[in-house]
C-alpha cells in the first residue's frame, strides 16, 4: 500500500486528526512538541497527529490558511472542527481537544 500523503491522512481519517503546522527553525513549535505529545497520549490515541513542515509543504499550509506557526487544525472526516495558532497552555489544549476525542 503506498504511503499516504499528509493531505490523504487528514481527509480520509474517520478519527479526529490534529495537524501541527511547524518549521524546524520555529522555537515556539519546539516548545509545543512535548505539550502536544503529552496531551495526545493522555487522550489514549483517540486523536491522531499529523505534522506538516511548512517549508516542505507550503501549498498545504497555504490551502488551509496557515499564516503563522505553530498552527493547529483539528479535522474530523476531512472537515475543520477546531483551529488555533501560537503557543497553547497544556490545560487549554486538553480542554479544547477532550470534547473531540
Amino acid at each position: 500500500m503506498p504511503k499516504q500523503s499528509p493531505k490523504e491522512k487528514i481527509l480520509k481519517s474517520q478519527n479526529p486528526v490534529l495537524v501541527d503546522f511547524y518549521a524546524d527553525w520555529c522555537a515556539p513549535c519546539q516548545t509545543m512538541n512535548p505539550i502536544i505529545e503529552s496531551v495526545l497520549s493522555e487522550l489514549n490515541g483517540k486523536i491522531r497527529l499529523v505534522k506538516v513542515n511548512i517549508d516542505k509543504s507550503p501549498q498545504l499550509a497555504q490551502q488551509f490558511g496557515v499564516r503563522s506557526i505553530p498552527h493547529y487544525i483539528l479535522f474530523k472526516k476531512g472537515k475543520i472542527i477546531w483551529r488555533k495558532g501560537g503557543i497553547i497552555l497544556k490545560r487549554e489544549l486538553e480542554k479544547s481537544l477532550q470534547g473531540f476525542a
